[in-house]
């Protein structure tokens, strides 16, 4: 049995799919309302704030999946987060059932450094400062050896479906609306995005190979880095539409923060995009030369097709 928590996102969704594909069809999905995804799938509600219930949720499994989302608000991730992760932590261990974190880069400091899976955890603001304590929960239980887990990180996603991100929104989003597009603070970093279903077949495969585990793992990504002007001229070639674009700056994000709760709450990650975003996944790579990361130019073009649907 592999079982994820956190069910109903882009991510778990694709998981789903993958793990069914390739590996097992006894997959169970946990999530306050889970919803088949496969005819086999069994699906079991639950809320992972109450420790006994995410106990029974994790009872009989092999391999559980944290992939739980909270919405954008630092009030709730402050105050949810870190109990679910606990919780899981002590299901796992009591179960004798693997785990595998998908996470996310907050805690990295936002400079031009490169990022691998030994960068330390510079967190600035309560989002980051929630991330990284979450992960050093599992790393402490981890060097402890007191659970068989494994941490999977990504950058920023872009992809169809339900994918959430500030480039989806910004610029696939408004690409499919008809709206001029928006390029959050500068045209001309570097940044790196990770197709969203890549993200989810790697996490499967990461899971499912023994030797893979007690350590951490960056899921891949095209390393053929645009910034954001690169981005457009490359969705205006493949789209075959000139798509025009202006860019927002801080002063504008702050003004519409005093006026807009997602923007106050959008506030914290902004000032990542002031810098080359260089994250490294050689060490996946490696481990797996035969993996197929989506490029950019497949992407935006499985972008653009799911538009015309």
């Amino acid at each position: 049995m592999q079982t994820i928590l956190g069910a109903n996102g882009q991510i778990a969704e694709e998981l789903v799919r993958e793990l069914h594909r390739n590996f097992t069809t006894n997959i169970r999905l946990v999530s306050r309302n889970p919803k088949k995804i496969n005819d086999t799938d069994q699906l079991f509600p639950a809320n992972l704030l109450d420790t006994q219930t995410t106990e029974n949720a994790v009872e009989g499994s092999d391999i559980a999946y944290l992939t739980v989302g909270l919405p954008m608000n630092a009030q709730m991730w402050t105050e949810q987060f870190p109990v679910m992760m606990k919780n899981v932590i002590e299901a796992c261990k009591k179960q004798k059932c693997k785990l595998v974190f998908f996470d996310n880069t907050y805690m990295y400091a936002k400079t031009n450094e490169p990022q691998t899976e030994e960068s330390p955890f510079v967190p600035v603001g309560q989002k980051s400062t929630v991330r990284a304590k979450m992960a050093a929960m599992l790393l402490d239980e981890m060097n402890k050896k007191s659970i068989e887990a494994v941490i999977c990180r990504a950058p920023e996603f872009y992809g169809t479906g339900k994918t959430q991100s500030i480039t989806n929104s910004l610029i696939f989003d408004n690409i499919k609306q008809g709206k001029k597009l928006k390029v959050p603070l500068k045209d001309n970093t570097f940044r790196t995005l990770i197709w969203t279903p890549d993200a989810s077949r790697a996490m499967a495969l990461i899971g499912n190979t023994p030797n893979a585990y007690n350590q951490t793992w960056h899921l891949p990504c095209d390393d053929n880095r645009l910034t954001y002007k690169e981005l457009i001229n490359l969705a205006s070639k493949i789209y075959q539409k000139e798509f025009n674009y202006s860019v927002i700056k801080m002063w504008v994000f702050k003004l519409g923060s005093l006026f807009n709760k997602q923007a106050k709450e959008l506030q914290e990650l902004l000032p990542r995009y002031k810098y080359d975003n260089i994250f490294i996944s050689d060490k996946f790579k490696k481990q797996f030369p035969d993996f197929k990361f989506t490029s950019y130019q497949e992407g935006i073009t499985k972008i653009m097709n799911e538009q015309k649907q």
